[in-house]
């Protein structure tokens, strides 16, 4: 073999070698923005409760965080509010439903899903999150079971500034449907 042709050659493996690494770095880059594709979903929501809302017919449970049931096993957790019982899971409720109003949802979705077969994730408007939101206006609570206390600081700027239930006698949500399931 002449040199030239030994120079091609060599010229032609690398040139071989940086097309192969062009490749793999386009599929690997357009592998990651389909599964970032895959794990949002946005749009009009309807909320089912404090916690939860569905979009394009798939129910998103706000992942972290609980908020009082309006309806858990044929009951609706009250709080007390000046001596006065009131349905917290309906104020809970109606608080994001005013948040979101007319507002599209985008929610980055978890790879798992809860017991339920509901999605988890964070649900955010323009880039707010409405966990964040529904917590630290005292309408939901950190879950540290599930939140690694993502939210604690949250939770306390309410309770110190008693906000939402935190101005309420209540129950946090995970320890009244514990008690609903154990009487039935």
């Amino acid at each position: 073999m002449k040199r030239s042709e030994k120079q091609w050659m060599s010229l032609m493996k690398k040139l071989s070698l940086n097309l192969s690494s062009l490749i793999i770095i386009i599929l690997f880059s357009i592998s990651f923005s389909y599964s970032d594709e895959n794990n949002i979903i946005k749009g009009k929501a309807i909320v089912l409760d404090g916690d939860t809302i569905k979009i394009k017919g798939e129910k998103i449970r706000f992942g972290g965080i609980d908020a009082p049931e309006s309806y858990y096993r044929g009951k609706k957790q009250t709080c007390i509010d000046d001596n006065k019982e009131v349905f917290c899971g309906q104020i809970s409720k109606d608080k994001l439903i005013e948040k979101i109003g007319t507002n599209s949802v985008k929610c980055k979705i978890e790879k798992n899903k809860d017991k339920y077969k509901r999605l988890i994730g964070e649900c955010f408007i323009k880039n707010e999150s409405l966990s964040i939101f529904m917590v630290r206006n005292g309408y939901a609570f950190d879950w540290p079971y599930y939140s690694k206390r993502k939210f604690a600081n949250d939770q306390e700027y309410a309770k110190i500034n008693k906000l939402g239930f935190w101005n309420m006698k209540f129950e946090y949500p995970w320890i009244w449907k514990k008690k609903v399931r154990e009487k039935k």
